[in-house]
């Protein structure tokens, strides 16, 4: 199991798979079991944004466990919360906003260790 970093300038935290665009984060939740997906919005000027990965995981019922919302958009952040919401699939975790220092921080450690949090 992975944890997925949607974001094309920010860095990439410790303990996750950086996908740089919408298309590469879809290919991630199709051919991976992903635990904790942490999405953008904006990913570029004329690229498919994050609403388009939120549209994408609902067509094809691609979901992880947990997915946080770290977008500075607030109206993309905005967009992406209610459609996960309205989608409501079963088990998904949905935070309006990014992810907290103390589970970032699980996360590095646990992949130091080779574990999964």
């Amino acid at each position: 199991m992975i944890n997925v970093f949607l974001d094309d300038i920010r860095r990439c935290p410790a303990g996750f798979v950086p996908a740089r665009s919408a298309e590469e984060c879809l290919l991630l939740l199709s051919s991976e079991e992903v635990n904790i997906l942490s999405l953008d919005f904006e990913l570029g000027i004329g690229e498919p944004n994050g609403l388009y990965v939120v549209h994408g995981m609902i067509a094809g019922e691609h979901y992880p466990k947990e997915v946080f919302v770290h977008s500075s958009s607030m109206l993309g952040r905005a967009q992406m919360v209610k459609a996960l919401r309205d989608a409501n699939p079963a088990g998904l975790v949905v935070h309006d906003g990014p992810m907290p220092a103390a589970l970032l921080d699980e996360v590095a450690a646990a992949s130091a260790e080779g574990e999964q949090p």
